[in-house]
């Protein structure tokens, strides 16, 4: 696929876009809606970039994902909601204007050392983390359709649950652990700026060894938590 030079960037609070997650968006700002007209006349791309917490004004990161709408269904009251498929990691380079909505330049970022022996062996056990992960029960991410508070324990989202278990072998199986890390990342990582630290690390072994590392501290807080409260 050829990718743009510049793309529209939608700066976000708590939401990270990986390369091939679905993320669902509701469009109400006046300038988001031009920047979907503009959009979908063309190439249908668009970056979500996550908006740098402590700043007054908007202050995305410098890595985003660049996403394509794959669905998007207009309201009457002139709101969206959307369907964006994340394609790529890119680098947001130089403001090419504000108004009405932020476009910058942007360049692909391609993954490094994705396939090695060391790669395969942290598949291993980073499948054995997230599968002791979820047992645990968790909160939906934002990002996905299910509501934030769901948690595993809710008989109505067991499917939801087993629909992940499923893809995370389905990728195991394909080798793949570029895909394997991205799909962990955005649903069992709950902190946006730990996403973020994954959605950055190009090379492979690194994000997947930070993203281990992520899991083990929440799977130690979680029984930190649990243990409090029996007390």
């Amino acid at each position: 696929m050829d990718f743009p030079l510049e793309a529209p960037v939608m700066t976000l609070p708590n939401a990270i876009l990986f390369p091939q997650a679905m993320l669902p968006l509701f469009i109400f700002e006046r300038r988001y809606r031009s920047m979907l007209h503009d959009v979908l006349e063309g190439n249908r791309l668009f970056a979500i970039a996550l908006q740098k917490s402590g700043r007054v004004r908007e202050t995305p990161y410098q890595i985003a994902g660049l996403g394509l709408v794959r669905a998007s269904v207009r309201n009457r009251n002139g709101t969206s909601n959307l369907i964006l498929q994340g394609i790529t990691r890119v680098e947001i380079g130089p403001r090419v204007r504000t108004k009405p909505y932020r476009v910058h330049k942007i360049r692909p970022i391609n993954s490094v050392g994705a396939k090695s022996l060391i790669t395969e062996k942290l598949m291993v056990q980073l499948l054995d983390i997230a599968a002791e992960r979820l047992k645990q029960g968790f909160h939906f991410p934002i990002h996905l359709v299910k509501p934030a508070k769901a948690t595993v324990s809710s008989p109505g989202h067991t499917h939801m649950v087993e629909s992940i278990l499923q893809s995370i072998r389905y990728l195991s199986k394909l080798n793949d652990p570029e895909q394997l890390g991205d799909l962990i990342s955005c649903t069992l990582l709950t902190s946006a700026v730990e996403r973020q630290v994954i959605l950055e690390t190009a090379d492979v072994e690194v994000r997947l060894k930070n993203l281990m590392h992520f899991l083990m501290a929440e799977i130690e807080r979680n029984k930190d938590g649990r243990s409090n409260e029996d007390e």
